[in-house]
């Protein structure tokens, strides 16, 4: 009786989730790897030397990444909204500290929080990256 506990007990425990969101209807975006360095040296990523400033870099997460400088650090998110299932109109585009996908419901999420502004209906944040800074690199992964 007391190795039926245990085994109950290991059951239950292995059974829960550290994370705190409900990922079960967030499920458009893969679990893609992702290792990018951004030279913000380069032309393209200059503009992240400065606060509240957003690029998009191409060929990397689900549809591109979204990396901010929000004064205190960098964040890293993927360009995919993850709301949507992936297509043309679901890859997001960046205006100031904020981001929208181009579908008809024009989803816009905050690049500083990741959630979303304007439709509390809307049940997935933005999936985000870990940010290494390294003088004027950043090191962008998962």
């Amino acid at each position: 009786m007391k190795s039926f506990f245990y085994l109950l007990l290991l059951v239950i425990l292995l059974s829960c989730s550290g994370d705190s969101v409900d990922n079960r209807n967030c499920r458009f975006l893969l679990n893609v790897g992702v290792n990018v360095s951004v030279n913000m040296n380069l032309p393209q990523y200059s503009q992240l030397q400065f606060i509240s400033n957003s690029v998009y870099v191409p060929n990397a997460g689900n549809a591109g990444i979204i990396v901010t400088n929000t004064g205190s650090g960098y964040l890293a998110w993927d360009a995919g909204d993850p709301n949507h299932s992936p297509s043309s109109c679901s890859t997001l585009t960046v205006s100031g500290l904020n981001a929208t996908c181009g579908c008809g419901d024009e989803n816009t999420y905050s690049l500083v929080t990741g959630q979303a502004i304007g439709n509390g209906d809307l049940q997935c944040p933005l999936k985000n990256y870990r940010v290494e800074q390294n003088g004027n690199s950043l090191l962008i992964y998962n």
